[in-house]
């Protein structure tokens, strides 16, 4: 037999068997932003893992552990899924997509995102981690401030890059 018997007994052919596609553009999306966002999330939320007043590693905050374990190895893996997953959605939507004023704004912004996240967010991170200091220490309570601070720009800017793939404004 070469397939299964309908409900009126006869045998189906078997190309009627395949499971019907998935469309593949929603998934693809959707493992493209949680990249994107998985991408900035230790530098985002790592001052606010490392709130308390005291200084140290963090090494008693499994939260804390999990985000400098992410930035320490998972970065390499993630930006490449997330060239893999852009560019599968750039051979699909068709590169007419990146000639779209909101989506070249939304890709700047990503872009300053990466730079401050990688080049001063991170070291900033490295020195707060790395400073002993006592209950009352100011200056690292200063530094914790300041990382908290640009991770709020940094939020906000992810935000921005939200609002403006949801709503694709006519920008010029």
């Amino acid at each position: 037999m070469h397939g299964r018997a309908s409900p009126g007994g006869e045998a189906l052919p078997a190309s009627r068997l395949t499971i019907p596609a998935v469309p593949l553009l929603p998934i693809l999306l959707v493992i493209h932003i949680a990249l994107a966002i998985a991408l900035f999330l230790p530098s985002l939320l790592l001052p606010f893992a490392l709130r308390s007043r005291r200084a140290g590693t963090g090494a008693d905050n499994p939260v804390a552990r999990g985000l400098l374990a992410l930035q320490a190895h998972g970065t390499v893996v993630i930006g490449a899924g997330l060239a893999v997953t852009g560019t599968a959605l750039i051979a699909l939507l068709g590169p007419a997509l990146l000639g779209q004023p909101w989506l070249l704004v939304a890709l700047t912004i990503y872009a300053a995102n990466l730079v401050i996240a990688f080049f001063v967010q991170r070291p900033g991170l490295r020195r707060l981690i790395g400073v002993r200091a006592a209950l009352d220490d100011r200056a690292w309570a200063v530094l914790a401030r300041r990382q908290r601070y640009l991770s709020y720009l940094m939020a906000g800017l992810v935000g921005t890059i939200g609002l403006l793939m949801s709503q694709k404004p006519q920008l010029w």
